[in-house]
């Protein structure tokens, strides 16, 4: 039950600063457990804003920083105030802030503004040890060669936004992967670009020569091409989000492995859940077949409304292959791939532009 409030006004007011002091104690512990700096902010995710900047020297450290880091946060964390009097204290506020109605039903969400902030920090905190508290600190792949599984596993069941979390997957547990013998080669790791909240994931194959260079996919002639099928959909690349199936370059941009298809799996599937699309486009075969799970030809998939894990899936062909028609004046392939966009143009109410 919450604790009673005095009946004189200034004992009142006493305890009500008395509560407010120790619920800001409170807040400040969580926060500094959490690892953020500040609660997160929806126009964060609306603006399409990069995650904010981490402190320096963040990141994948040695063993030893990583050990002082974690005395700190303990250190921090037992000098927090006791959960139970933080709760007394958030009751207590409510109460004051609502004349002392003790019998009032709480139906409408929290009643006090600092209620839903306290909420908000343990929504935010990720207690397993498997995931990182905030982007930048170490999971314990320090070799990039640990297994993600675990890490991947606390990440999807996580409650910060999708931007941050996938921050997390990209920094802290994929890291400087080298759990494939693609890593031997690569300039940069190529992740994924495009907006956090997309209704729409395009997945392709693999980076290319010029995304391997700049780290960002499809930004090649591929990716002019696939930029042009985005936008006569209606859309421009910052709405939608953009991945490959491996994260790095195949030697003579050859065709993925199998072995290396399989270590980059898992990420890639992490990146989907974490994303949550209201639709994926498989580009090309490595990509569908990876996803879908299947052998059937990408000539037989495409066009036709599969499902990844329950999300609606469409097959079709990928930019590079469609390049390679440009001398055929039918372009039969490319006004198939249309075809296939504009299947999912109709799932979202859109018309050709």
């Amino acid at each position: 039950s919450n604790p009673t409030l005095p009946d004189d006004p200034a004992a009142r007011k006493a305890a009500m600063q008395e509560a407010l002091a120790m619920l800001s104690r409170g807040l400040q512990g969580a926060i500094a457990v959490s690892g953020l700096e500040t609660l997160p902010r929806p126009t964060f995710l609306r603006e399409g804003a990069t995650p904010p900047v981490r402190p320096a020297g963040a990141g994948i450290q040695p063993t030893p920083a990583t050990t002082a880091t974690t005395a700190a946060t303990t250190t921090t964390a037992e000098s927090a105030p006791d959960p139970t009097a933080v709760s007394a204290a958030i009751a207590t506020a409510n109460d004051a802030a609502h004349g002392g109605d003790t019998a009032q039903p709480n139906t409408d969400g929290p009643r006090f503004p600092l209620t839903a902030a306290i909420g908000a920090i343990g929504a935010t905190s990720t207690p397993p040890a498997a995931v990182a508290t905030a982007p930048g600190q170490n999971t314990g792949a320090d070799d990039g060669t640990a297994d993600p599984s675990a890490a991947i596993a606390a990440l999807l069941a996580d409650q910060r936004p999708a931007a941050l979390r996938l921050k997390v997957l990209q920094d802290d547990i994929i890291g400087d992967c080298r759990r494939c013998k693609l890593h031997r080669g690569r300039n940069k790791l190529v992740f994924g670009v495009g907006n956090p909240e997309a209704d729409i994931v395009f997945v392709g194959e693999g980076p290319g020569a010029d995304e391997d260079r700049e780290g960002i996919p499809f930004v090649g002639r591929a990716g002019q091409l696939l930029t042009k099928m985005i936008a006569a959909m209606g859309y421009h690349r910052d709405d939608v989000y953009i991945a490959n199936v491996v994260k790095c370059r195949p030697p003579k941009n050859r065709d993925p492995e199998a072995d290396e298809v399989a270590g980059c799996e898992g990420f890639l599937r992490a990146q989907l859940g974490l994303l949550k699309p209201k639709v994926v486009v498989g580009l090309g075969k490595y990509a569908c077949h990876t996803l879908l799970h299947t052998t059937t030809p990408i000539s037989r998939l495409r066009g036709t409304w599969q499902a990844y894990e329950g999300v609606p899936f469409m097959p079709t062909y990928h930019p590079s292959y469609l390049l390679r028609e440009e001398a055929d004046p039918k372009k039969l392939r490319k006004r198939e791939a249309w075809n296939d966009l504009q299947l999912v143009m109709e799932r979202f109410g859109r018309g050709p532009r």
